[in-house]
């Protein structure tokens, strides 16, 4: 009975703070000493561009961009390698045991945790906040990142924030969202890229991942072979596992962007992590000694007159908090000679940008009021845009007027620049890429997230009344012929025909299939020193069969799971793996046949066609898979001269910034390059133009495809100061070097359209434009196949004819989709009658 009255009490005491939370969300501002500190931050910020806690810094910084994981992951993994002193870094999800360098099997020590370790032990301090879950919905298990992390050595402290249930912090809808890593202070990464599952990818996109000759080759091991459009990930602690059946289905790929940087910009970066460690130190970890206080670097006696100096908690920091150098202070006024300034472990930067830090935080992200100032960066970017904005994010759902449950103004923005175009009777375009269907398992007819998102950002697009395209065709001027949509899509074809070939491998080595995948999951583990490390492993067997109901392409896989034990060590488990490769090369002679034919998207030097294949016909047909290719991307290039890239998506969770915390960077680039802007002379930033000019390369196919057989980084896998490549002399890189000429908007909506046509052909991929209203759904979408597969009927031939004419990824958004259905996008939910909506918009 004690017992029931302690936990009635604790209950209640519960309850009662949760009800205190939402009351007064910024109950801690009630304090005039807290009153005091927002009046400080608010002047800070009133002084700033964008209402920013940050001023724009520079122009030394040297900032460079990564396209796609397998640049950026082989340069943070630089970054880590290097450190000295400290590692910060800020997730919303982070998995110990990604592989930063592949393939894993070529690379085992660039497994993040093992990098970790290995610089702790060391003595580098490494400092970790990962977003703490909402365990009912989500399924990342941020409990396994820091017990896992926690385990690794004391130098390293894993945070998890915000707690949910029972608190007055109690946080149900928002999350830390940022992406950030800094390293002595010195070298920073802000983007999209987390440092988790799923993530990792090539400009090549491959879709499969079989190897029947040498599975040492797999890239995506474990969970990390992934399509959340089928599935999401499942027991994520037992990292070898995967639900998904790499022979059956496609993986989803990865499109992303992300940055490294030195510079004096490094230090804000810094202070906003400090700001957020210290708070949760505050608010959860107070009386654990594990976790240090952090003291802010900046040097005030070298930088008086910094914004820093003002800081209202920077000398109570100083007192308590572990102290960190910086290696900037001859950009700060510490001087510009000898030693004094200049550790040449450190090289000072010798950049040409000018960065400004921009945020989302309120009081539950990190202790202050709040602050939009990515919000505001967005709108006076799009305000000011004299030619052209590339976009390129995860979402896209925004409001152009007052009215309605969306909030956040960059839909508006954009209509008034580009009616303000029409008025003036002037050439201005905007390009904006989303994923076709949010990354989510569901059907879009289904009351499912996926409907949701879809329904806000059709709203934001085209139709509901005060969208882009009618409200700028109340002013009386053609939306298209201003601002178009575009998606991405990739192919590939898994090597793995099963009668022919990969059953009679088994027989020959007595190994079935999935015992080889388990033999792959114990040499992942390595020695198996965590203590989550798995000891046996759940593999997917293909079945052939389809369960009930539909995917948004086809039919759903039937999942047939079983569990086995992993060998008991790395060196059983390789003898199994030679042992397959050994009966593969007796079976036949597989050398000619690729492993993946996604290459010829890209510029490669064959064609589909001339792709061999050894097993059956029907094999070969039921081999193609298309899927999505998933746009993480949180990026938007303004006339090729300005960029904002960060974490931030564009919707009302990461914009209004009382929701999702976030971070970015505003990067002028005063290096100017010679080119072309609507057939003119034009002066471009190097940085913007570069990056602008390489991601139209890749979305058309107008670059080499990417392989991970070199044992030496190309220029854009290094980590700043490190320059990229100058390819702006390449004959692919003057055809896009114009956005707004004739033939570069030819080229890209040519190639689009025919891309689309061709996956509507052979694949029949949602959305289109040929489904107009629910009843249209399933007459169009197979029933008879499986998700992503070739549709039923289509010879052989025509599909290797068709998809060898695909060209880059790029395809049109169809804006006629369930354009005839008229409470896709009208209903209560749109009239603010649905308390759950914030969640999703």
């Amino acid at each position: 009975m004690a017992s029931f009255f302690r936990k009635l009490d604790e209950g209640i005491g519960h309850a009662r703070s949760m009800a205190i939370g939402i009351l007064n969300p910024d109950r801690r501002h009630d304090d005039p000493e807290e009153q005091r500190a927002d009046m400080i931050r608010s002047e800070i910020m009133g002084g700033h561009r964008f209402h920013s806690f940050a001023q724009q810094r520079g122009p030394e910084n040297f900032v460079k961009w990564h396209i796609d994981g397998h640049d950026y992951m082989w340069a943070v993994s630089e970054l880590l390698d290097s450190a000295k002193e400290a590692i910060f870094i800020l997730d919303w999800w982070l998995t110990p045991e990604l592989y930063l360098r592949r393939p894993p099997a070529k690379y085992p020590e660039w497994r993040l945790d093992r990098v970790l370790k290995r610089k702790a032990e060391q003595g580098v301090k490494i400092y970790v906040v990962v977003y703490k879950e909402v365990v009912q919905t989500m399924t990342m298990s941020s409990h396994h990142t820091k017990e896992t992390l926690d385990a690794l050595h004391p130098n390293v402290a894993c945070m998890r924030h915000p707690d949910h249930i029972g608190s007055k912090d109690d946080v149900e809808f928002w999350s830390h969202h940022e992406k950030v890593v800094v390293v002595d202070n010195h070298y920073a990464c802000i983007g999209g890229l987390d440092l988790c599952f799923g993530r990792w990818d090539t400009h090549t996109h491959p879709l499969a991942d079989v190897h029947p000759t040498d599975p040492f080759r797999t890239l995506f091991p474990g969970q990390d072979y992934n399509n959340a459009r089928i599935m999401d990930f499942k027991d994520v602690p037992n990292y070898v596992s995967n639900g998904l059946s790499a022979i059956e289905s496609a993986r989803m790929p990865w499109h992303d962007v992300h940055m490294t940087l030195t510079g004096t910009a490094v230090l804000d970066i810094v202070q906003h992590f400090v700001e957020r460690w210290n708070e949760i130190k505050k608010r959860k970890y107070r009386n654990d000694a594990h976790f240090d206080w952090l003291a802010l670097p900046h040097d005030v006696e070298d930088s008086p007159n910094e914004a820093v100096v003002r800081h209202p908690h920077r000398e109570r920091w100083h007192e308590i908090g572990h102290h960190f150098k910086h290696h900037f202070r001859r950009y700060l006024g510490g001087g510009n000679d000898g030693p004094v300034d200049y550790d040449g472990e450190y090289p000072i930067p010798h950049g040409t940008c000018r960065v400004q830090v921009v945020r989302s935080v309120s009081d539950w992200s990190h202790g202050v009021l709040t602050e939009r100032s990515i919000q505001n960066a967005y709108i006076e970017l799009i305000q000011q845009a004299e030619h052209f904005i590339y976009i390129e994010n995860q979402f896209f759902i925004s409001n152009t007027g007052e009215a309605g449950p969306i909030k956040n103004k960059v839909a508006k923005a954009l209509v008034e620049r580009i009616v303000r175009a029409g008025r003036q009777g002037k050439k201005f375009r905007v390009v904006i890429l989303i994923p076709e269907v949010p990354g989510f398992a569901g059907q879009v007819k289904d009351e499912t997230s996926v409907k949701t998102i879809m329904a806000g950002q059709y709203r934001t697009i085209n139709r509901g009344g005060h969208s882009i395209y009618e409200e700028v065709r109340k002013a009386g001027y053609e939306p298209s012929d201003y601002i178009r949509f575009y998606h991405l899509r990739a192919y590939d074809r898994i090597n793995a025909p099963f009668k022919s070939y990969i059953h009679e491998i088994e027989q020959r080595s007595g190994i079935p299939y999935h015992q080889l995948n388990v033999a792959l999951g114990r040499i992942w583990v390595g020695l198996g020193e965590g203590p989550e490390d798995p000891k046996e492993a759940t593999v997917t067997i293909p079945t052939g069969r389809s369960v009930a109901g539909q995917s948004t392409s086809g039919s759903k896989p039937e999942m047939k799971t079983e569990k086995y034990p992993l060998p008991a060590s790395v060196t059983e488990a390789r003898e199994i793996v030679e042992k397959w490769i050994s009966a593969a090369k007796k079976v036949r002679d597989d050398t000619d046949v690729a492993d993946n034919v996604a290459q010829h998207m890209l510029h490669d030097r064959t064609s589909l066609l001339e792709e061999k294949w050894l097993g059956t016909e029907d094999e070969e047909r039921g081999a193609y898979v298309s899927e999505l290719l998933y746009i993480h991307s949180k990026v938007m290039i303004v006339d090729d001269r300005r960029v904002i890239m960060g974490s931030a998506n564009l919707n009302d969770r990461s914009q209004k910034g009382d929701g999702d915390s976030e971070i970015a960077l505003v990067v002028e680039d005063e290096d100017m390059i010679d080119s072309y802007m609507d057939g003119e002379r034009y002066q471009a930033a190097r940085f913007a133009a570069t990056l602008r000019r390489k991601l139209y390369r890749e979305h058309l196919g107008l670059i080499p495809p990417q392989w991970c057989d070199d044992n030496q980084p190309d220029s854009f896998q290094r980590a700043a100061p490190h320059p990229n490549e100058d390819e702006t002399d390449q004959d692919e890189d003057r055809l896009v070097a114009d956005p707004l000429a004739d033939e570069t908007m030819n080229l890209w909506t040519n190639t689009a359209r025919s891309n689309r046509e061709i996956f509507t052909e052979i694949f029949r991929p949602v959305p289109t434009n040929l489904i107009r209203s629910w009843k249209d759904y399933d007459s169009y979408v197979p029933k008879d196949v499986q998700t992503g597969h070739v549709v039923p009927g289509i010879p052989l031939q025509r599909v290797k004819e068709r998809l060898s004419e695909v060209r880059g990824a790029l395809v049109e958004c169809p804006m006629d989709f369930l354009i005839d259905q008229k409470d896709f996008v009208e209903g209560p939910d749109w009239a603010g009658l649905n308390p759950t909506l914030p969640i999703y918009i």
